[in-house]
């Protein structure tokens, strides 16, 4: 039989403690993890997708899913002591991260009484939808992955000291 004796019981028990709080108690990693998910889906904006998104076929040049800022600005963090999380609450951002293709539907003017378009004047007009490409936009990278790793490590060692 092997015997293994602790000289520093004392201090072997603290450190066991404060891990087991660490696990039971995780929502600064939680937290930690979910503002890395936000920082790399800011990035994905930023670099117009990991991978590339797919241009705008009617408006060349123009940046797709940026024109506005609202869906990059809707885009939020939350966590808890089990998950963590990032999203958005904006409903057109299902149709431009998976792709789709929309209903039918009537356009009608805003803040005139009648819409033009090539010269022609209507007071509304039946649009048939629109194919919408997929641009992912919460996708995380392998590099983003080692991140959260990285997160997790460093909490693990910050109980450790």
């Amino acid at each position: 039989m092997i015997e293994i004796k602790i000289n520093n019981e004392k201090e072997v028990v603290e450190l066991l403690e404060r891990v087991a709080e660490g696990i039971r108690y995780n929502v600064p990693l939680m937290r930690t993890i979910a503002g890395t998910m936000q920082s790399a889906v800011e990035q994905n904006f930023e670099a117009g997708g990991r991978p590339k998104w797919l241009g705008v076929k009617s408006r060349p040049g123009g940046s797709p899913l940026i024109d506005s800022g609202a869906l990059r600005n809707s885009i939020h963090a939350s966590w808890d002591n089990d998950e963590a999380q990032v999203g958005t609450n904006l409903v057109y951002a299902t149709i431009h991260h998976f792709g789709g293709k929309t209903k039918p539907h009537k356009i009608k003017p805003v803040t005139k009484k009648a819409l033009a378009f090539g010269g022609i004047v209507r007071k509304s007009v039946n649009h048939p939808g629109s194919q919408i490409q997929a641009r992912p936009f919460l996708v995380l990278t392998p590099q983003d992955e080692e991140d959260i790793l990285d997160d997790v490590q460093r909490y693990f060692q910050s109980l450790m000291k």
